[in-house]
């Protein structure tokens, strides 16, 4: 650290500012003052990417608490700039002082800048008055207690990564009269606090509600938002969530249902890189109303290498799903998952026939289909028994050192094991000299599905007539 001329240069604690060399690197004034054995005033900053020097503390006296170790600095005023007002940020781009241009302004992107004041948004805003969408992500906002003033016009706020709690949400509720969107990605909450009841309440326009990224772990917070009547799109990836619940009559009751529905408009609820790990959840998703698209990748249930269920049993017990986990289910894809996932509860009732219990849609899958109680060998082409014995099988070389090999169509029995296909692989295909891995190709999803059990049968796989098996080799 070098001298430089005493001045605070109007630093205050709490102030938001960047490296005047660097206007990415951004931080929270939280000292203003002198340094043991150095002249002058110092500014202490806590840098939002952590990379500083120090946690506020130096040669054994401390002047502020960083966040973390190393994330704090005391640096010279000159090296560090408090911002431009919007004004001027307008002025400077635009080149011009009228204010047409800001009269008429409908999408305004503040991401990543030093405001912290909400009376200083509300400032924005007033002078704003066709404003629409407003963008702070990256601004890390102080909580307020006073409400703002009415922002009528906002219909899209996003919020991502600037501190906002449910708090601040609740009373931002009192101004955002007409809000449609509201994006609160990675704000660490963990809880959502209804001011007045059990129930979110307001919002009355709101259609889309972001809460990826945070820390929601229980199911019972989620039902808070089940009374927003306009919601039609709830994101709750990267959360932690364990379990997925939709009410039945006795638990409506118990919290304060009304005559609506929980739910009752939401079409689309992704909830994918969570702790979900049970059918049960899986199969409660039929019960919301109107839901016809969800998300549950990268979930231990979605896992089907580390026990969970491949893509076909997830779309077969969702009834009303039409896209899934970002991709269409198509009519045709649905038709051959729901009968394959037929064929295979009905491999497993022979070995226990309770399982039944955990399969809800069985017996209508089983009935639409007409498939017969016998375990059936073939796919959408209708009813048919272990009778008929065979499956029509298109196998597909794609093995870097197998060469140019023509895909071949086989008839192989429904009985035939994973390790009996590769050992035919080697006959068909002539890689004795190889050893096989097969894949599954399954329409809809977007990597192959690895058939890792020599004992399993084509016909406990669930796999069906025309079904396409990728013969990979081991590396």
């Amino acid at each position: 650290m070098q001298d430089s001329p005493d001045s605070s240069h109007g630093f205050r604690v709490c102030q938001r500012v960047h490296s005047s060399g660097d206007s990415r690197r951004i931080g929270t004034v939280n000292y203003v003052g002198p340094v043991e054995g150095y002249s002058g005033t110092w500014v202490g900053v806590d840098w939002d990417n952590g990379e500083g020097k120090h946690d506020g503390s130096i040669n054994g006296v401390r002047y502020f608490h960083a966040k973390s170790e190393r994330s704090g600095s005391l640096v010279r005023a000159p090296n560090l700039s408090q911002g431009i007002s919007l004004l001027e940020a307008l002025e400077k781009r635009y080149r011009s002082k009228s204010t047409n241009d800001e009269e008429d302004m409908k999408e305004l992107d503040l991401t990543g800048n030093l405001l912290s004041d909400w009376k200083d948004v509300g400032k924005i805003c007033g002078q704003l008055p066709a404003l629409q969408a407003l963008n702070l992500s990256n601004n890390l906002m102080s909580p307020y207690k006073s409400e703002l003033p009415p922002l009528e016009s906002i219909r899209i706020l996003v919020l991502n990564n600037t501190g906002a709690d449910w708090e601040q949400v609740e009373l931002l509720r009192q101004s955002l009269t007409a809000i449609e969107e509201l994006h609160l990605i990675g704000n660490n909450i963990s809880r959502v606090l209804p001011m007045s009841s059990s129930f979110v309440q307001g919002f009355n326009s709101l259609r889309l509600l972001n809460l990826d990224d945070n820390c929601i772990a229980e199911w019972d917070e989620v039902m808070k938002l089940s009374q927003l009547r306009c919601l039609e799109q709830l994101y709750l990836n990267k959360n932690c969530l364990n379990s997925i619940l939709y009410p039945d009559n006795g638990q409506q009751d118990e919290l304060e249902a009304t005559s609506y529905k929980p739910f009752q408009n939401l079409h689309c609820l992704l909830l994918g890189d969570n702790d979900i790990g049970d059918l049960v959840s899986v199969d409660s998703l039929n019960l919301f109303p109107n839901l016809v698209e969800t998300r549950l990748s990268e979930n231990p249930i979605a896992d089907s290498t580390s026990g969970g269920v491949p893509r076909f049993v997830l779309i077969a017990r969702l009834a009303k799903i039409k896209v899934f986990n970002g991709s269409e289910v198509t009519p045709r894809e649905r038709k051959d998952s729901e009968i394959r996932y037929v064929r295979l509860v009905i491999s497993r009732l022979h070995a226990n026939a309770e399982e039944i219990k955990q399969h809800p849609r069985f017996s209508e899958l089983k009935s639409l289909y007409g498939i017969e109680d016998e375990r059936p060998s073939t796919g959408a082409s209708g009813p048919q028994t272990i009778g008929s014995g065979f499956l029509s099988i298109t196998l597909k070389c794609v093995g870097a050192s197998m060469g140019e090999k023509q895909p071949l169509t086989k008839k192989l029995p429904a009985t035939a094991t994973v390790g009996k296909l590769k050992f035919l692989c080697e006959s068909f295909f002539k890689l004795k000299s190889l050893k096989l891995k097969l894949f599954l190709q399954e329409e809809g999803c977007p990597l192959p599905v690895l058939l890792d059990n020599d004992t399993s049968s084509l016909m406990d796989l669930g796999i069906g007539n025309e079904s396409i098996i990728l013969v990979d080799e081991e590396s």
